[in-house]
C-alpha cells in the first residue's frame, strides 16, 4: 500500500499529476485545494503527497490520491465515511480547504457545505449528521496562504520545458523550433501563443 510520495513533477493537468519517482511514474489526482498550492510548480520541480491509496475488488485499478498533510488525509478518511461518498466522488467535491469544511460541519453550516462539488443539501445534511463533533482537529489547521504563480517573463522556457519533457524533442531542436516560431512572428506574447505557431511551422514542413 502506497502511503507517501516524493519525487520530480513530470506533468501537471487540472486535477492530476504525474509524479516520477524512482524511475516510476505515478498518476497521482489531487483535490482542487491542494491543487490550487500547487500553482507555482512546474514540470521538473520536487514534490510529495501523503497518499490515499484505494484498491478493491469492484475496482481493480489502483487510484492515488495525493495531499499535502497526513491530516488532510486522515480527514479524508472520515470524509468517505460518510454515505454515498466514494473516493471519488470526494476528491471532485474537496474544492474548499479541509479547515473551512471541517468548521462548516461543526457549525451545521449547511449553506457552505453545498459550496463543495457535488454536493447537494441531502447530503450535506449527511455529512454534518455523521461527522459533527469529530472535526475540532481539523477545524484547527494552519490556514493556507494564498499561492501566487510567478510571473514568467521568458515565456518560451516555458514552451522549452514542454517540448523536451512532455513531447520528447531534443534540446537543439527545440530551441531551434522556438527561434523559427518568433523569427515568423514577433508580436507572440504566450506560452500558448508560441506553442501554435511552432505547430503551424512543423505542420507546414510535413
Amino acid at each position: 500500500m502506497i502511503g507517501y510520495l516524493e519525487g520530480k513533477l513530470l506533468r501537471k493537468d487540472d486535477d492530476r499529476i504525474l509524479l516520477l519517482a524512482n524511475q516510476v511514474g505515478y498518476e497521482v489526482l489531487l483535490p482542487a485545494f491542494v491543487m490550487e498550492t500547487f500553482k507555482a510548480k512546474r514540470v521538473g520541480d520536487e514534490v510529495s503527497f501523503y497518499i490515499y491509496h484505494q484498491q478493491t475488488e469492484r475496482q481493480p485499478k489502483p487510484v492515488l490520491i495525493g495531499f499535502n498533510l497526513e491530516v488532510e488525509k486522515e480527514f479524508f478518511h472520515y470524509f468517505i465515511s460518510v454515505e454515498a461518498i466514494g473516493a471519488l466522488k470526494a476528491v471532485k467535491a474537496l474544492t474548499i480547504s479541509v479547515r473551512e469544511i471541517a468548521r462548516a460541519i461543526e457549525s451545521k453550516d449547511i449553506n457552505k457545505l453545498k459550496r463543495l462539488k457535488g454536493i447537494g443539501d441531502r447530503t450535506a445534511r449527511k455529512i454534518i449528521a455523521t461527522l459533527e463533533g469529530k472535526m475540532d482537529k481539523f477545524a484547527l489547521i494552519r490556514q493556507a496562504e494564498k499561492v501566487e504563480a510567478p510571473v514568467v517573463e521568458d515565456f518560451s522556457k516555458q514552451v522549452l520545458d514542454l517540448l523536451v519533457v512532455q513531447l520528447g524533442h531534443r534540446i537543439t531542436d527545440a530551441k531551434k523550433m522556438i527561434a523559427e516560431a518568433m523569427e515568423r512572428n514577433s508580436a507572440i506574447g504566450t506560452p500558448e501563443e508560441l506553442f501554435e505557431e511552432i505547430y503551424r511551422g512543423e505542420k507546414a514542413r510535413s
